[in-house]
């Protein structure tokens, strides 16, 4: 038995040491990636206007999507809806669906990033909740027996390496390693930072 236990020590400082620093990073990047990226990006789209200069331009459905109950004091009109707070957030919003999932694939900004994700999904769960009142189905329930519920338990796996990523960030096949790598070549009398 002991020597079960000593090749398993083994196998694991093995697979520690090789995966150590850029491993846990890229693959965290790399699931975000795959899963979320263009779940993000299409979901972005649909909050700008047509065309390449529509992206410069924050539709309506922008303000339906995320400042409903603003709108509707507003008598449906977006345009009248008040710059602070809602236009800004819906502007911030948007333009946070764009740009923050880049940095995360990126690596650059990682953990900035990472949590900006973090408190958009958790807003995006607040508002698909409390505005525009999804299902108890749609929103399950943890520690049950089922894994469907999409705010429930699927928002929680996608922020699980989010939170990965603000903690330990991108690793060392990233841009954020790049730039600290510059940086401390630059002035070579400071300790090195892990990225």
């Amino acid at each position: 038995m002991s020597a079960l236990i000593s090749i398993y020590d083994t196998l694991v400082r093995l697979a520690d040491r090789a995966t150590r620093g850029w491993f846990f990073g890229l693959f965290a990047r790399f699931a975000f990636a795959s899963v979320l990226y263009f779940y993000f990006l299409n979901s972005a789209k649909t909050k700008v206007g047509d065309g390449l200069l529509g992206f410069f331009s924050v539709s309506d459905n922008a303000y339906y999507q995320i400042a409903l109950p603003a709108v509707e004091a507003a008598g449906g009109d977006v345009s009248q809806v008040a710059f602070f707070p809602w236009t800004l957030v819906v502007v911030a919003g948007t333009y946070a669906e764009f740009v923050l999932p880049l940095l995360i694939i990126v690596g650059l900004l990682t953990r900035i990033a990472s949590l900006g994700m973090i408190v958009f999904i958790t807003v995006q769960s607040y508002v698909d909740i409390a505005v525009h009142q999804v299902g108890a189905k749609t929103v399950g329930a943890m520690f049950d027996r089922f894994s469907d519920g999409l705010i429930a338990d699927q928002r929680l796996l996608w922020i699980f390496p989010l939170v990965y990523l603000a903690v330990r960030g991108a690793g060392a096949l990233s841009l954020d390693r790049l730039l600290t790598a510059r940086r401390a070549s630059r002035r070579p009398s400071q300790a090195n930072v892990a990225i």
